[in-house]
């Protein structure tokens, strides 16, 4: 029975929680260098080494060792064995055939007026040149620092290097290996997403009038977790008007392979993953938006938010257009026009910030206008048609704030709808969600010093996405702050990952999105996608012996990381003890989740042997038992 038991449980496959995974893009070959039998390629600003004897392929990131992102520029060094990597920030790695990487980070962290950036790098021996505005930046590849730093003007300034032919290279071995990459999406642009049956849907947004070099082109990717699927894209050429800054997306709940999405130029409904419908204002009633005055045509039909209901009906939100701001395409692909006069600012116009849609638990489509505009909180019955907006933000001490951009709202498991905006993070009560009047509460966390003080949680921190996790637990995201996971009580900050302390991308994170099943929660940042493995799942209604399990399982002597139990319900009361009984672990679940260490009370690592897992609800009802086989 043992015997059976250690063999099943060993086939399943399982990433350690704790851990961090890039999903980057290598689609776009940039450069490429020859390293003996081996080519390292620059691609869509991310690396990766090619073997030509085994076709085998290493990819690099900060998780496995780079020091930053975004690289600009590499050249191979023969002599000292070492490729150079030049970041976009100036920072520099080394990373030899070996992958053993080297840091170089004087010239990036340089104080300095003039500007540092990197254009072309030449190798001359065991040196790499690296050319800058300001001039030459002598770098020792052997011995991995700068040797010299030669100023424009400089009498000893170098006029004659060697002419590195690095497009020789790179044409001579770009049909080889553009037939083969590590795959991953097609595009590191990510801003909004939607993790629905089981697969990350993701958009490249985003739309923003004050910053046109931040428009993207259109882009949908998404990831069951093992492949990525990438949209049909570059649609221009069968709507006849641009397509950029998708920044919205929902998936038909009657039909998964039915997808909308909305953007800067209206909307597109796509069957797997191709076009077969395209709304503007000529074959819709969506309305082109107005600047001065101007109705500007179809390459400006905003659309930046979409939510289906359980019926299978879109409701689509118009930004910024006359006549309409909220509109339903029924199942039948009927439109109908719910103009809302809330919704619309002085001048008559749709409010331009209408996004980050949801239905709560009473079945009320929320919203945000995320425009300094009139910045508010709204819910709509779509039964009845009545909105109810909470714009009013005093806190539960009485205290005004003058909002000025609210980037975000969801939902906990209690009911309480979480807002995040550019003050900080704020909350409605569950029992005020729907009433005409609410009170923006602040979390209080105590000082704990005492002086019988507290501090709001999160304030002045701008936070642009919120999500809850299984265990209720809060992940904020933030422009400049990385991310934080608050405590299903809301008191104690369990994380703030951060560039300089995690493998997190980037501090600035547009949104976050989580499977419910695995826990792993992706972060969509400036940078590209990543990901970390959590350890709160979504609960189950019943524990049974079928779906509660345990993985790493069997533990053996060389496994240091977390064992987690999966399969239980929420809150549920964990214990694990010894075959006689001896009780070595207790706590209780992260929603569906809960992670042993290993050892015991007094955190020795436990002997060899089977390990009981005893679970009841969290009302102290009987639940179900697993075992762990530890092998040291």
């Amino acid at each position: 029975m043992l015997l059976l038991f250690t063999i099943h449980c060993s086939l399943f496959t399982f990433s350690q929680v704790g851990t961090w995974q890039n999903h980057l893009a290598y689609h776009d070959v940039q450069n490429i260098c020859e390293a003996s039998h081996q080519l390292f390629v620059l691609a869509s600003n991310d690396i990766y080494l090619y073997n030509k004897n085994d076709q085998s392929i290493t990819t690099y990131d900060k998780v496995n060792g780079l020091s930053d992102t975004y690289i600009t520029h590499i050249a191979w060094c023969p002599q000292a064995k070492r490729l150079i990597a030049v970041y976009q920030n100036s920072n520099i790695d080394l990373i030899d055939i070996n992958g053993d990487i080297t840091n170089i980070s004087a010239l990036y962290s340089k104080t300095m007026t003039e500007d540092k950036t990197v254009s072309k790098i030449t190798i001359d021996g065991v040196y790499a040149w690296l050319h800058c505005p300001f001039g030459l930046v002598k770098v020792n590849v052997q011995r991995a620092e700068i040797a010299e730093t030669y100023y424009n003007g400089h009498p000893e300034y170098p006029t004659s290097l060697p002419d590195n032919d690095e497009y020789k290279d790179l044409q001579a071995n770009l049909t080889l290996v553009s037939s083969l990459q590590p795959g991953g999406p097609k595009y590191n642009y990510f801003y909004e997403s939607e993790f629905l049956n089981g697969k990350l849907y993701t958009t490249g947004g985003y739309f923003l009038s004050a910053f046109p070099d931040l428009e993207h082109p259109g882009t949908i990717q998404v990831f069951d977790e093992n492949n990525w699927t990438i949209f049909e894209d570059e649609l221009e050429k069968k709507t006849g008007y641009d397509y950029l800054d998708i920044n919205c997306i929902d998936v038909d709940p009657t039909d998964e392979n039915h997808v909308f999405a909305g953007g800067r130029c209206g909307l597109y409904e796509f069957e797997n993953g191709k076009l077969i419908n395209y709304y503007n204002k000529d074959n819709s009633p969506l309305g082109g938006a107005y600047s001065g005055g101007q109705e500007l045509g179809n390459n400006y039909v905003l659309v930046h938010s979409i939510k289906f209901d359980q019926e299978g009906n879109l409701w689509v939100f118009n930004s910024r257009a006359k006549g309409v701001n909220l509109l339903k395409l029924n199942k039948n692909k009927e439109w109908e026009n719910h103009y809302q006069k809330q919704l619309v600012d002085n001048s008559g116009l749709g409010l331009p910030g209408l996004r980050n849609t949801f239905y709560n638990s009473k079945g009320l489509l929320c919203f945000v206008n995320t425009s300094y505009i009139n910045p508010f909180v709204a819910l709509y019955d779509t039964s009845t048609d009545q909105l109810i907006t909470h714009h009013n933000f005093v806190n539960q001490d009485g205290t005004p704030y003058n909002v000025n951009y609210i980037n975000c709202a969801c939902e906990d498991k209690d009911g309480n709808i979480w807002v995040g905006t550019n003050l900080g993070l704020f909350y409605i009560d569950k029992n005020e969600v729907g009433q005409e009047n609410a009170t923006f509460n602040q979390v209080k966390v105590p000082r704990n010093d005492g002086s019988n003080y507290a501090d709001y949680l999160l304030t002045s921190i701008n936070i642009t996405h919120i999500s809850v996790d299984g265990g209720n637990r809060k992940w904020i995201s933030t422009t400049a702050s990385g991310a934080f996971l608050i405590s299903a009580d809301n008191m104690t900050q369990i994380y703030n990952f951060k560039d300089d302390n995690s493998n997190i991308l980037s501090n600035n994170i547009y949104s976050t999105a989580i499977n419910p099943q695995t826990g792993r929660v992706y972060f969509l940042t400036d940078k590209g996608l990543c990901s970390y493995l959590s350890n709160a799942t979504e609960p189950t209604q019943e524990m049974t012996k079928d779906n509660v399990y345990a993985y790493p399982n069997p533990v053996t002597s060389d496994y240091t990381g977390l064992i987690t139990i999966v399969g239980l319900s929420y809150n549920a009361d964990v214990k694990i003890t010894t075959s006689s009984g001896i009780l070595v672990a207790e706590g209780r679940s992260n929603g569906g989740s809960f992670t042993w260490d290993g050892c015991d009370k007094k955190g020795r690592r436990v002997a060899s042997g089977i390990y009981m897992v005893i679970t009841a609800t969290k009302d102290g009802e009987k639940g179900t038992v697993c075992k762990i086989a530890v092998i040291n």
